[in-house]
C-alpha cells in the first residue's frame, strides 16, 4: 500500500500529516483545531483513540507487509493532559508482533514534548488462506 493511499478518508478529516511511517516507528503529527475540540475547548479525547489506532494500524500494516491485513481488535487510551491549543505529534512502537497479532504502544506528546496521552492497541493479523 502506498503511503498516498493511507493519508486519505479519516486520517485526511483530522488533518493528520506522516513524519516518517516504517513497521518500526510511525509518526504522525496535528494541530488542535476548533472542530475537533470537545465543549470544554480541549481536543476531544476520541481524537486522541483515532490517532492512536491510526498511528499503530499503520505500523503494524507496513511490517506485516503483503503478506496479510491488520485489524484492530482493542484499544486502550489514556488522557493526561488537556490541550486547547497547538501542535500534537504521536509516536507509535511495536511492542509485541507475532504471527498472528501485534501490541503497539502509542505516546502523544505536545509542542513542549509534555506526554498528553498514551494508548496501545492489539491487532489481528489476517492472511489470505486463512
Amino acid at each position: 500500500m502506498e503511503m498516498s493511499e493511507l493519508s486519505t478518508g479519516f486520517f485526511a478529516l483530522l488533518g493528520l500529516e506522516y513524519g516518517e511511517a516504517s513497521g518500526d516507528r510511525v509518526t504522525v503529527r496535528w494541530r488542535v483545531r476548533p472542530e475537533l475540540l470537545q465543549p470544554y475547548g480541549i481536543q476531544h479525547g476520541g481524537v486522541y483513540c483515532s490517532v492512536v489506532e491510526t498511528a499503530a494500524s499503520v505500523g503494524a500494516g507496513l511490517w506485516l507487509g503483503e503478506r496479510g491485513r491488520v485489524v484492530g481488535v482493542s484499544n486502550q487510551t489514556d488522557f493526561l493532559r488537556p490541550v486547547g491549543d497547538g501542535e500534537l505529534t504521536a509516536i507509535a512502537t511495536p511492542v509485541h508482533r507475532g504471527r498472528s497479532q501485534q501490541l503497539w504502544q502509542v505516546e502523544i506528546t505536545d509542542a513542549k514534548d509534555r506526554l498528553v496521552a498514551r494508548g496501545q492497541v492489539r491487532l489481528q493479523n489476517l492472511y489470505p488462506d486463512s
